[in-house]
């Protein structure tokens, strides 16, 4: 298993860019993998094979509406572990013995 963090940025779309944002969670959600969304980024947790067809897809979708894409992208393997995306958190959480602020 990895754990993906993407960010998608769509060059020549304006200032607000929420609405390509939305088209690239949109098939991440479709995806059926387990995410989670920031404010930055998305980090994606699957197979390596999968969150890279999700880079794939997110910068053809969004190249269709800009002159550009800048796409970024972090990718963790950790041995084929899975539950990292909440684990890692987990475990920083124990470490400090009191749960962190989530995010809404």
């Amino acid at each position: 298993m990895v754990l993906m963090e993407l960010s998608v940025v769509p060059v020549g779309a304006g200032e607000s860019i929420g609405q390509h944002v939305a088209k690239c969670v949109d098939i991440i959600d479709r995806s059926g993998l387990d995410y989670q969304l920031h404010a930055t980024g998305t980090i994606v947790e699957g197979e390596l094979n999968q969150v890279l067809d999700l880079v794939r897809q997110c910068m053809e979708i969004t190249i269709e509406y800009t002159a550009r894409v800048i796409c970024t992208v972090r990718l963790d393997y950790d041995g084929g572990k899975r539950g990292q995306l909440h684990d890692n958190v987990a475990r920083v959480e124990q470490e400090l013995g009191r749960a962190l602020k989530k995010t809404s």
